[in-house]
């Protein structure tokens, strides 16, 4: 008997995330939102809260939430176009630096 090749963990994962995933406008923004804003982007900024149309982005630094604030409109337009019209109405960028739970940090 031939023995089948392993097959990668991802595929069952990315199925049972999806089904996982909560069906609110965050957690749709929080799927697409490398796609939207590219790799380098998504691994600076991240949405953090929605509340009426209202998209918080967490920036790991100023420089990065002021960048997202000038580009706001074309995110805002790009969001829109894959989440269905209307969904965010506006983007507020803040800066928040990542918080480190290392051990090294403890008192």
């Amino acid at each position: 008997m031939r023995r089948r090749a392993p097959r990668p963990l991802s595929a069952a994962l990315a199925g049972l995330t999806d089904q996982l995933a909560p069906r609110t406008t965050l957690g749709d923004v929080q799927r697409i939102w490398p796609s939207i804003v590219g790799p380098v982007v998504a691994k600076e900024a991240t949405p953090t809260t929605e509340r009426g149309g209202s998209l918080t982005i967490a920036c790991r630094s100023s420089v990065w939430a002021q960048e997202l604030d000038l580009m706001a409109p074309e995110l805002v337009e790009r969001l829109n176009a894959q989440l269905g019209e209307g969904r965010i109405t506006a983007l507020r960028c803040v800066a928040s630096p990542p918080r480190s739970w290392a051990a090294s940090d403890a008192p």
